[in-house]
């Protein structure tokens, strides 16, 4: 199974894991996630988001993973997942990906960003434990460069 599919599987543990009473209980209030104001879309279509994280105590792999919602879908598109590192530090973390082409165009958007362990058990089996989970409204903007050249103005 490769990372990105963990990663997805995981996200999607943890939105059902989330949205239970119980599991507010179990993020720390010490452990973070944020997503950047601002999102890019290149013009091949790749997504990039960023953001910080801190998290503490992790046994297990941990991740920061991305999903993006833009205008009337009530669909989640995965961008991209990031190892963490959980030394009780802040950190950077950028997800990429790259969609269908013109899935998301410069604009608002949604993006939820989680911070989530795989916790190794007796049974050998991992099971998620979320540190922290963000969802806020970004702006998507071209991203220009790489040598990728902005388009010429009338």
């Amino acid at each position: 199974m490769s990372l990105r599919q963990v990663v997805g599987a995981a996200t999607g543990v943890a939105l059902l894991l989330l949205t239970a009473p119980a599991a507010h209980a179990l993020i720390d209030p010490f452990e973070s996630v944020t997503v950047d104001p601002t999102g890019t879309v290149a013009p091949d279509g790749t997504i990039t988001l960023s953001g910080t994280y801190r998290c503490t105590d992790g046994t297990g792999a941990v991740f920061v993973s991305s999903s993006l919602r833009q205008g009337d879908s009530n669909v989640r598109h995965g961008i991209g997942g990031t190892s963490a590192v959980c030394d009780g530090a802040e950190h950077r973390w950028t997800n990429s990906d790259r969609p269908e082409l013109g899935r998301f165009k410069a604009g608002a958007a949604d993006v939820e960003a989680t911070l989530m362990e795989l916790r190794p058990t007796s049974s050998g089996l991992p099971l998620p434990r979320f540190h922290a989970a963000r969802q806020q409204q970004v702006t998507l903007v071209p991203a220009w460069g790489q040598g990728i050249a902005a388009p010429a103005q009338p």
